[in-house]
């Protein structure tokens, strides 16, 4: 296994995450245990969730798993805050209030006492960042924190995060969290250099572009009842025509290396620049197998490299997957 280091910190990471968002909710708990077993196997170290997984479940697994297997010591546990977990007004967002309860509840259901990358889940436009970064900063004093990051921000954000931790001596971000795959390439215009520049990990979610470069929603057909878009207009509207057409020009070439379409996507993903560790979150221990190949697989070369450039080209994007970031306007049909 080959770990990288995390940013600019001194701590190394499987590169691959193990998302748990499906912990507590579509994988049943046999489900939920086998993949977290299977993980350690391959040796992942990396494990994310959130508070609002599962209203809470996600965390509560991940921290029995965790307990039980005996493994605190040599497991990277990420979290994030920012949703709403109740029905007050203070029960979200990025308000010194808020961040500090959440992070007391998330402790809580993990069972741990100190979460190692506590990430700000999305932005909030109505919050000075200075008191953000100061209650992360507290957190991190009060040994409750290691590093913090952020998730789903614009770089502009992200560079503004930065500079007021220069200027105030505050905690700085060590790490971004976007949506990041071969439908969806936006990143690669301003917030890859971003990272490559200031040493910030990159760790995507949605690498697999919600399933549909795993083939699971066809062109031409409508939306499997059993999927998520079945339930979350969101990912209905990811699941586009022009994405699906793309993930079976991307199965074509995968079926030439002799591998599925997800360990392509998968591979491509992990060894673009200034990438870390892509997020997976397999709903079964099938999904999960499939995923881990790649780990022994050498990366891409330049022709399969082009080749891919050509079906969604650097810097563009044929399926928007921020559309739920709540601060891109842009709109792909």
């Amino acid at each position: 296994m080959e770990y990288r280091l995390f940013g600019r910190t001194g701590m190394r990471v499987s590169p691959l995450c193990l998302g748990v968002m499906n912990f507590g909710g579509r994988s049943s708990d046999e489900e939920a245990e086998q993949m977290f077993d299977m993980a350690l196997e391959a040796g992942i170290n990396f494990f994310d969730t959130a508070d609002v997984y599962n209203e809470g479940r996600s965390e509560q697994l991940l921290g029995r798993l965790v307990a039980e297997r005996r493994v605190r010591d040599q497991v990277i546990i990420a979290s994030k805050v920012h949703f709403p977990v109740g029905t007050g007004p203070n029960d979200r967002g990025n308000s010194r209030l808020h961040i500090q309860q959440a992070c007391e509840a998330s402790l809580r259901r993990l069972g741990v006492e100190t979460i190692d990358l506590y990430q700000i889940h999305r932005p909030d436009f109505d919050i000075d960042q200075e008191e953000t970064l100061r209650a992360l900063d507290d957190l991190i004093h009060a040994g409750k924190v290691r590093y913090i990051g952020c998730s789903t921000h614009p770089a502009w954000l992200v560079m503004e995060a930065l500079a007021i931790s220069e200027r105030k001596g505050l905690a700085r971000y060590v790490s971004e969290q976007p949506p990041y795959n071969l439908l969806d390439r936006r990143i690669e215009n301003e917030l890859v250099p971003l990272a490559l520049r200031y040493n910030l990990a990159l760790i995507p979610w949605s690498p697999l572009a919600g399933g549909i470069l795993a083939g699971r929603y066809p062109p031409g057909g409508g939306i499997p009842p059993d999927s998520r878009a079945a339930v979350a207009s969101f990912m209905a509207e990811r699941a586009n025509e022009r994405g699906r057409q793309a993930a079976v020009q991307v199965a074509a070439i995968a079926r030439e290396l002799g591998m599925t379409g997800s360990q392509l996507a998968l591979l491509w993903i992990m060894h673009q620049p200034g990438i870390t560790a892509p997020i997976i979150g397999p709903r079964t221990p099938a999904h999960l197998a499939d995923n881990l190949k790649v780990l022994d697989m050498q990366p891409l070369d330049s022709e399969i490299l082009a080749r891919l450039d050509e079906i969604c080209p650097p810097g563009t994007a044929l399926s928007n997957f921020h559309n739920n970031s709540g601060w891109m306007k842009m709109r792909i049909d």
